[in-house]
């Protein structure tokens, strides 16, 4: 049987197989059916996509897709089209309490969510403080709740700093280690201003875990002289997992540079994609991944930190283009120049390529433009922020309006990172 739509001629790089080539990914019943050159002909459809690189669908380990449930939720809908991100973890939006409402939202969803259920049952219905009132952190009703929507969730989220745990220190991420363990699930920590520390949070984690924010430049105990503290260090020696997790806070150049220096890379690079971040400094996964490459890590090791990495971290079956996988699928122009990204303090670096989506793809369906959700009213932006919205809005507005958009035309409708400023929010 020939296949239904096949990919031409770009780059096919899927850490997840060792596959780097120039060839063809063709596609059957929204399924990968072949990989390698010549592959695609005689496809029903083909799409010539030479020059681009052909990666797996993105899978951000680390974002807000709760839309309208709270402080920090974004729908993922109208931003997986432009972006290539076609697996999404919320991490941490819903608690026990919401999670019922998070599931029918995902059910009606186009693109694939899971989620990272918040130890505090209330989640993030505020900005900050769900772990102030320990009776929230309610252990039970978190087991209840994992046991309730198994697919849904696949791990446990902890923000594990003053503003959230305030006199608690410790005892939520150690309720939430007792969630995981019941329910044989990892369990991501975010660290921030302490106390507590990094070292301490660290410490409790288990193999498997997360370490989200891994390179903030506010934490205690996570880098001191230039150089990683040993418990973060012997952390990542027993399988801790570090995730970068960029957001509007939580990503710092020099600590990644100490970080990398020491030869502990980011092991998944995530957005931490949410109402502020949005709109600078992250914008989305693309934009963080050059940030990284910017930092020095190598294409091929960024392109694993985003799809096939977190995939295994939550035993997804998403992040590859292996034959029989889902057909989720991303295809990038290398912009090749100098490209400036920013880290969450203000500090720049020039890179030498940027990521631009030119498409796509869902069990083998191009994803068509979708418009995008208002700017919340409590989200602050500055001029140049709404700058950019605007000139998206017009692009978007004229794509919309055409019976059929080509595959091509696509990475002309979302502004460009340098459109927006990259002011910490």
């Amino acid at each position: 049987m020939e296949p239904d739509l096949a990919l031409l001629n770009g780059r096919v790089l899927d850490p997840a197989s060792g596959t780097d080539l120039v060839g063809d990914v063709a596609i059957s019943d929204g399924r990968v059916a072949a990989v390698g050159p010549g592959v695609g002909a005689g496809a029903g459809r083909t799409i010539d996509v030479s020059g681009a690189l052909v990666t797996p669908g993105l899978v951000d380990l680390h974002t807000h897709v709760f839309a309208g449930a709270g402080f920090w939720g974004v729908a993922p809908d109208p931003l997986a089209w432009s972006t290539g991100v076609t697996t999404w973890v919320d991490a941490g939006s819903a608690g026990a309490y919401a999670v019922r409402a998070l599931a029918r939202q995902v059910a009606a969803t186009g693109v694939r969510v899971h989620a990272l259920l918040n130890v505090s049952g209330i989640g993030l219905t505020g900005s900050t403080g769900e772990s102030l009132l320990l009776d929230h952190c309610d252990v039970d009703a978190a087991v209840a709740a994992i046991r309730e929507h198994p697919a849904l969730v696949r791990g446990i989220k902890v923000r594990v700093d003053r503003h959230t745990v305030g006199p608690h220190g410790l005892e939520p991420l150690r309720r939430g280690l007792e969630v995981a363990e019941a329910t044989g699930r990892p369990l991501m920590a975010h660290i921030g201003y302490g106390p507590p520390s990094a070292s301490d949070v660290v410490a409790l984690l288990r193999p498997g875990d997360v370490l989200t924010h891994c390179a903030t430049g506010v934490a205690e105990g996570l880098v001191r002289d230039g150089r990683p503290e040993p418990a973060l260090v012997e952390a990542a020696a027993r399988g801790v997992v570090l995730d970068l997790g960029h957001g509007s806070g939580g990503f710092s150049y020099p600590v990644l540079d100490a970080l990398l220096a020491a030869g502990l890379p980011p092991a998944t690079v995530s957005s931490d994609l949410h109402a502020r971040s949005l709109h600078g400094p992250v914008f989305d996964l693309p934009t963080t991944m050059g940030t990284v490459l910017a930092a020095g890590m190598e294409l091929v090791d960024v392109v694993a930190a985003a799809t096939v990495t977190p995939a295994r971290v939550l035993g997804l079956n998403a992040g590859t283009l292996a034959v029989g996988a889902p057909a989720d699928i991303a295809v990038f122009d290398l912009d090749e120049g100098d490209h400036v990204f920013g880290d969450a303090h203000g500090v720049t670096r020039t890179g030498g390529v940027r990521l631009v989506n030119r498409m796509t793809l869902l069990d083998g369906r191009p994803l068509a433009p979708r418009w995008p959700e208002p700017v919340p009213s409590w989200i602050p932006l500055n001029d140049r922020q709404r700058a950019a919205l605007d000139a998206r809005e017009q692009r978007l507005r004229a794509a919309l309006t055409r019976p059929l958009l080509e595959p091509h035309e696509l990475s002309e409708q979302f502004p460009r990172p340098e459109e927006a400023a990259h002011d910490p929010c």
